[in-house]
């Protein structure tokens, strides 16, 4: 495992625009102007779309250089360039919110994770509209808020959620087998920072018991997706997908406990990627620099 980023000293820069000659230069010249050294550099060049991405995680070895000075040194080079771009401390935690309701497997992985030290994130509260995993709450020490929806709360549902994310200061929203249909609204408030995890076995077993139609069906892969949260549902921007072969001698409930195990280490991925700045969203698509 790398060794732990440093807090103060330690950046990652993340950056898309239009791709044009002098880019890795322009960004290498501005880390030598501030005192910067590279630790990890990746870059994607889109020829089909003519877009250039970048990721760069580096340290600083003046200590008086610090975020808010790099940052207004950057923003003269990114205005020349038409670059859209951010930079933050690597070290920083990314304060998460875990959502949840009936099946606990993807919240108890992330949660175990991040003890272990797996995952860089601070988690400030779990959401659940049933009071299933309470006492796992805290077990691991963390808040728990039991916010019941119907149809006639949900509006109030929602508008106690966002309470939350803005007291709390959160970063990311995760909806750990959340099995709610967020509004509209309130996926465009969470544009680009919540998560969700699906089985992979849409659009072809929508609804109920998908593990036992896919039974009854003869499927050979089981899989699971990891992606934004968006209007149109399930159909957000793709982090990361993963697929087991199964066969005949599995049974419904063999499938279900080989689905939860790849939603599980999907959706940790796809949270560890985003923590990490690692996912840049390109109109429906991600870049993912793993």
């Amino acid at each position: 495992m790398s060794p732990r980023p440093q807090p103060g000293r330690e950046y990652v820069l993340t950056l898309s625009c239009p791709d044009s000659a002098g880019l890795v230069h322009a960004v290498s010249g501005f880390l030598v102007r501030n005192s910067g050294n590279i630790l990890e550099s990746q870059q994607f060049d889109d020829r089909l779309q003519g877009r250039f991405f970048m990721r760069v995680h580096f340290d600083v070895s003046d200590p008086n250089v610090k975020l808010e000075y790099l940052r207004s040194r950057f923003g003269p080079v990114a205005q020349a360039y038409g670059i859209s771009w951010t930079l933050n401390e690597a070290a920083t935690p990314t304060r998460t919110l875990i959502m949840v309701s009936k099946f606990g497997h993807c919240l108890n992985d992330l949660l175990f994770r991040r003890r272990t030290g797996a995952l860089n994130l601070e988690i400030p509260a779990i959401v659940s509209n049933h009071r299933d995993f309470e006492k796992l709450a805290e077990t691991y020490g963390v808040p728990f808020h039991h916010i019941p929806v119907t149809k006639d709360t949900k509006a109030d549902a929602e508008a106690r959620l966002m309470e939350l994310v803005r007291e709390l200061d959160v970063d990311l929203v995760v909806l750990a087998r959340y099995m709610q249909v967020l509004s509209d609204d309130l996926c465009k408030q969470l544009e680009g920072r919540a998560i969700n995890i699906h089985h992979s076995f849409l659009p072809s077993f929508k609804g109920a018991r998908p593990y036992d139609q896919a039974y009854r069906r003869g499927v050979k892969l089981v899989g699971a997706t990891a992606h934004y949260v968006t209007s149109d549902l399930d159909e957000g921007q793709i982090i990361e997908q993963d697929v087991v072969r199964v066969d005949h001698s599995l049974d419904p409930g063999d499938l279900v406990t080989v689905g939860r195990d790849v939603e599980a280490q999907v959706l940790a991925h796809a949270v560890k990627w985003h923590s990490e700045s690692r996912v840049m969203v390109d109109g429906n698509r991600t870049v993912v620099f793993r």
